[in-house]
């Protein structure tokens, strides 16, 4: 799969995932590779760096916890958060709308 085309939608499937209750890196990494049916293989390259930009965002909010001696950082959904999901869920209804339309998807074309 072109990893161009999940320029843009990092961010609203780890706030969907964070919509679910509060998780960690890995975590959250496992749920989108499970929920996407392998589709989608977050890195830490491209998964820290947007957990931190989130959280500057005010859109998660973290806390540590210790599990089995393991220091774990854990992220959750602000109320700023579920709002931007909101929103980012209605974009994203009418962008693939749009594109189904163009594909004949909806119009069972293809």
């Amino acid at each position: 799969m072109d990893n161009k085309l999940l320029t843009g939608t990092l961010e609203m499937m780890m706030l969907e995932v964070l919509s679910q209750g509060p998780s960690y890196g890995y975590e959250i990494v496992q749920t989108v590779l499970s929920r996407s049916g392998g589709h989608f293989e977050l890195k830490e390259g491209s998964l820290y760096p947007a957990l931190h930009r989130l959280e500057r965002q005010k859109l998660l909010g973290s806390y540590w916890t210790e599990h089995e001696g393991r220091r774990r950082k854990y992220y959750k959904l602000t109320a700023a958060g579920r709002k931007a999901l909101d929103a980012k869920r209605t974009e994203w209804k009418a962008f693939a709308t749009g594109v189904n339309g163009v594909l004949g998807i909806e119009y069972g074309l293809v």
